[in-house]
C-alpha cells in the first residue's frame, strides 16, 4: 500500500517499507529488519486501507530503528 501526505512524507508497505519525505528522507527496510512488535500494525493498516494507521505505524518502527524524520 503507498500513501501520501500534505506535507511530503509517502510511505509505501507490501511487506518492504519505504519512507521517503523530499530528499531529507529516504528510508527502507526489509522485512527482517522491522522490528516484530510493529508489523501487525502495518499489515492492519494495509488491509484496512488505513493511511493515517499506516503513518502512524512507520512513524513508530522510524523511532525504534533510530530514524528521524522531520
Amino acid at each position: 500500500m503507498k500513501c501520501a501526505y500534505n506535507d511530503g512524507l509517502k510511505v509505501d508497505y507490501s511487506g518492504s517499507l519505504h519512507i521517503s519525505k523530499g530528499t531529507d528522507v529516504d528510508l527502507v527496510l526489509r522485512p527482517e529488519e522491522i522490528p516484530s512488535e510493529f508489523k501487525d500494525k502495518l499489515v492492519e493498516s494495509t488491509i484496512n486501507g488505513n493511511c493515517g494507521k499506516l503513518r502512524a505505524a512507520a512513524l513508530e518502527v522510524t523511532d525504534a530503528v533510530g530514524g528521524y524524520i522531520p
